[in-house]
């Protein structure tokens, strides 16, 4: 998860705060003490921490927490707000160009992932906004990034313009820009050459470019896991080149979540997107208010839903809910159901975005095991069409059938059967209660969580 060593710190001070009757100046001066040092370990520019840090310790103290029935919860929210604030207040959203095609110009360093960010931003685009765009392949000094984007443009049957490492890449971007308008695209996003470091040449060529194609987005893609020189190098782009937002990488790495906390501040450009994963769809629209709720362990709901409208479909949940009621769910329905939870992304960031989940996951034996859903889904998978509708068939030397062509035990796929029928009786018993019958004196409970 992005931030994880920061929402830590920072949960942790945040729940001695929290159930506090009164709150006088000393706890909010050995909060916001706690607040800075996380800040300042999380890599976020200092001079950010110290604006942030007294902003806080300005509000805390004011007459809207100090008068508070909850003085401790209004605390958090000032945090909320404030780091909301910081991180750019609420979505920035793409521009859209009066008469089509809008141009999106991607620049930054080499290395940076400029060149899967512009596929990934296409695909998006096409997936989430309905929209048809294409890439173009500007970065002449590398052919690897021609090859990549050519390559990125296959996986995804998507249209990318390219004239080889001989043709001047101002040339390129008009050229692909015309192209766009004759073929009806809505969107085209221009991968442009990187260099190791800022200089003249590389903002020289790049203003060159933009004069020749006016684009409506220049979008800086900077690596999050570079810390402080992700927004250095922001500053120094942003300084020579008209940058509209900034695109993070790697936000999902192993990341102290620094550079996310800092380039607005420091450029004032928004953040207009985050690469998730590696993955092509794992590029999201960024939104501030949502991301410090994450970090302050408040969840971010709006994100798993959005996460679930686009991977589930409605027809089949309504047709899967049904079965539910009727205790009628088949192995099939399971793997179907296993599939679409797995295609929203790792569990781990799904459960982050749940309220609370932060304390759960703390504890050992709430950890998520993805080998262990890889487990079931292979024993699954190795059942006949006969097995999965009807587990009863299944005798001793079926049992040892899958379990070696799974690659487990016999006693794993007794454990999945049990938990399964479990489930099934767990299921029929909450529609009986729904119905009016008399409910059980224990309660129930989840197989999975014994």
């Amino acid at each position: 998860m992005a931030f994880e060593g920061l929402a830590e710190r920072l949960q942790a001070t945040m729940s001695k705060i929290k159930g506090k009757g009164k709150v006088n100046e000393a706890d909010v001066k050995e909060m916001a003490r706690e607040v800075r040092l996380a800040l300042l370990e999380a890599d976020v520019n200092f001079k950010v921490v110290k604006q942030f840090v007294n902003r806080i310790k300005e509000r805390a103290v004011g007459q809207e927490v100090m008068k508070s029935l909850t003085p401790g919860q209004q605390v958090i929210k000032v945090v909320n707000e404030e780091l909301t604030e910081l991180m750019g207040k609420e979505e920035s959203k793409l521009a859209v160009a009066d008469k089509a095609p809008t141009v999106i110009m991607m620049v930054g360093l080499q290395g940076s992932g400029k060149t899967t960010t512009a596929a990934k931003l296409a695909n998006h685009l096409r997936k989430e906004k309905n929209r048809n765009p294409m890439l173009v392949a500007a970065d002449v000094y590398r052919p690897a990034a021609i090859d990549q984007l050519e390559t990125l443009g296959k996986q995804l049957d998507m249209p990318v313009f390219s004239k080889g490492t001989e043709a001047n890449p101002v040339d390129i971007v008009r050229e692909g820009v015309e192209q766009a308008k004759a073929e009806n695209h809505d969107y085209v996003l221009l991968d442009t050459a990187g260099r190791l470091h800022v200089d003249e040449a590389l903002m020289d060529e790049l203003q060159q470019m933009g004069d020749a194609v006016q684009p409506h987005e220049v979008l800086l893609v900077v690596d999050a896991m570079t810390g402080q020189d992700a927004v250095n190098v922001a500053e120094q782009f942003n300084d020579q080149l008209p940058v509209s937002g900034v695109v993070l990488t790697k936000l999902d790495g192993d990341t102290r979540g620094g550079a996310a906390l800092s380039i607005r501040a420091v450029t004032d450009q928004p953040i207009k997107f985050a690469g998730m994963g590696e993955k092509i769809d794992q590029l999201e629209a960024f939104h501030p208010e949502r991301m410090a709720s994450r970090i302050l362990g408040m969840g971010d709901m709006l994100s798993l839903i959005e996460k679930a409208q686009t991977n589930v479909d409605e027809e089949r949940a309504k047709e899967l809910e049904k079965k539910m009621r009727n205790a009628d769910l088949t192995f099939e329905d399971f793997l179907e159901q296993l599939e679409q939870v797995k295609s929203m992304g790792p569990m781990e960031d799904i459960l982050s975005m749940m309220p609370g989940a932060g304390k759960m996951k703390g504890l050992k034996n709430m950890q998520v095991d993805e080998g262990q859903i890889d487990r079931i889904e292979a024993i699954v998978r190795s059942m006949t069409k006969a097995e999965k509708q009807d587990p009863k068939l299944m005798n001793a030397s079926r049992k040892r059938r899958i379990a070696k062509g799974s690659g487990t035990s016999v006693q794993d796929v007794n454990k999945l059967l049990k938990q399964f029928e479990d489930m099934k009786k767990m299921m029929k018993q909450m529609s009986s209660m729904g119905g009016g019958k008399k409910k059980g004196k224990g309660g129930m409970q989840l197989p999975f969580m014994r």
